[in-house]
């Protein structure tokens, strides 16, 4: 009786080790799979960490990229504004050089045109002969230069009344209704520009064109005064 109740004791604790060395080895079994477990979550989240890392590497690339496309677009776009704001300076400069030439010769020309017209006769400048000393001033040229045309002193008192009717011999003598000027009254007065660019202000110009004309219509001043004085004019 003794004997099977140690027995029993012993069965007892020996099952009890049994168990307890059963559960350690399941713990350590349960504690190998929780840090396997753990080590491989571990390893997946370093992986994608890795990942996202080189994903945002390749958007930050692509972005620096876009940025300076971005920047050399905007600079070229900056050098044609430029180049293109040059070219319509430089062009509005030359024109508005222009316009300022244009002007300052246009007042040089008015400028000189009143000088001439308020600073009084071109002097003559070439021979008198002896036979026109008797007379003065524009009749004076016009004598000289009636001679130098060929026609004789005798022609000279018919030259003299026609003109002196005509302007008074007066190289400024305008007519404002019909427009003729000058000693001879051309009409219009531009017509003696044709013996010279002094017109205006020349007496000798003015007689020279009108002894041609003379010469041309009437073949002398005698004879264009003859036409005056049936006609009123000549």
């Amino acid at each position: 009786m003794l004997v099977n109740r140690l027995w029993s004791r012993v069965g007892v604790r020996t099952a009890s080790v049994g168990v307890l060395v059963a559960g350690l080895i399941g713990g350590v079994y349960l504690g190998q799979n929780r840090l396997s477990s753990t080590g491989g979550d571990s390893i997946v989240n370093a992986m994608q960490a890795d990942a996202d890392m080189e994903l945002l590497k390749q958007h930050e690339s692509q972005h620096a990229a876009a940025r300076s496309w971005l920047r050399q677009a905007e600079g070229q776009a900056a050098n044609k504004a430029a180049a293109a704001a040059d070219t319509t300076a430089g062009r509005a400069h030359k024109l508005e050089g222009k316009v300022a030439a244009d002007k300052k010769a246009d007042e040089q020309r008015k400028k000189e045109e009143k000088e001439a017209e308020t600073g009084g006769p071109v002097p003559y400048t070439g021979k008198i002969p002896g036979s026109c000393n008797e007379y003065s001033g524009s009749r004076k040229i016009g004598c000289a230069l009636m001679l130098d045309k060929g026609f004789p002193i005798a022609e000279f008192p018919c030259l003299d009344k026609l003109w002196k009717a005509e302007s008074g011999w007066n190289y400024r003598a305008e007519n404002k209704g019909s427009g003729a000027y000058g000693i001879p009254q051309a009409l219009p007065g531009k017509k003696m520009s044709s013996a010279g660019a002094d017109w205006k202000t020349n007496p000798a110009t003015q007689i020279k064109w009108g002894l041609g004309y003379v010469k041309g219509k009437y073949d002398s001043p005698c004879g264009a005064y003859g036409y005056f004085q049936s006609n009123g004019h000549y």
